[in-house]
């Protein structure tokens, strides 16, 4: 296979295709959104922002790139790469974007996969809210399109995508299917019960207990296929540590003397715990 940039962009003001002139991308309304010298576009535009910086900071995208890279992760990375090429179209081009991908890690992974394959070109997409994710995604893999931009308004064309990752991300499923092409499939992983338990458990005075991952397939969509991953990470040393810890929501959640308390520690052996699903478009009667 072939990397290959996504073009099917759409305006974020009118939902209407957006064309790359130079290093600006430009609707026929006029709307133009330049692109930045390290290789993305800001999608975002003000009035649809909650907050004035959102998304992750520049720390927590910091420490997410240095744990991802040392490949604790890359189990999940291999599986969902696996699940993404799985029963593509043939016979024209395939189309892959990673709504909320971050600092681009498991996007970087996917084209690592299929760079050496023989056969079709996938274009591939990496949006995040988050500027300073984007901005890190892009140093790092020039090959995708990297976009600022909002899951609750995505700025792609519609019925445009083969796959859709959401991985550990804020899925919203309405726009998912509007972009997903008929035969599209969305790729989502999520927490399990058990997953980083061992961490929690120093954080928290008390665990309450985790809700069952929802079987149900969500509005619009059809259950095909799901697995669960499940291993232990060994991890040694106190920034690896606070980087896992810093990445994840329970930084903010946590007392300041639980917070103290971890970042005491030098080991830690921890449970990954996640499910990767795969859903289709329900087709209309």
């Amino acid at each position: 296979m072939n990397i290959t940039a996504f073009q099917a962009l759409a305006c974020p003001l009118d939902g209407e295709a957006l064309q790359r002139e130079g290093s600006t991308w430009r609707c026929q309304a006029g709307h133009s959104f330049d692109i930045a010298s390290q290789g993305y576009a800001h999608l975002l535009p003000v009035q649809h922002k909650r907050s004035r910086d959102p998304g992750d900071s520049r720390e927590m995208v910091a420490a997410r790139r240095r744990f991802l890279n040392g490949g604790f992760y890359q189990p999940i990375a291999a599986a969902v790469s696996e699940a993404a090429l799985a029963d593509l179209p043939a016979a024209q081009a395939a189309s892959c974007l990673d709504a909320g991908c971050g600092e681009g890690y498991y996007l970087r992974q996917l084209a690592a996969t299929v760079a050496a394959r023989n056969g079709q070109a996938l274009a591939l997409l990496g949006l995040d809210i988050s500027k300073w994710a984007i901005l890190s995604a892009a140093k790092q893999e020039p090959r995708p399109n990297w976009v600022v931009g909002s899951n609750a308004r995505l700025p792609v064309q519609t019925r445009t995508i083969d796959r859709l990752l959401c991985l550990f991300g804020f899925p919203v499923h309405a726009e998912f299917a509007r972009v997903l092409k008929p035969h599209g499939q969305l790729l989502q992983v999520d927490a399990g019960p058990d997953h980083l338990r061992e961490l929690r458990e120093i954080i928290y005075p008390t665990l309450k207990p985790e809700p069952r991952l929802d079987q149900q397939a969500p509005p619009g969509f059809t259950g095909l296929a799901s697995e669960s991953l499940r291993y232990t990470l060994d991890l040694a040393g106190q920034e690896t540590i606070a980087d896992l810890l810093a990445m994840t929501p329970h930084l903010y959640r946590a007392s300041a003397e639980r917070r103290a308390l971890a970042a005491q520690l030098t080991t830690l052996s921890v449970t990954v715990d996640v499910r990767l699903t795969r859903f289709g478009i329900r087709k209309q009667n």
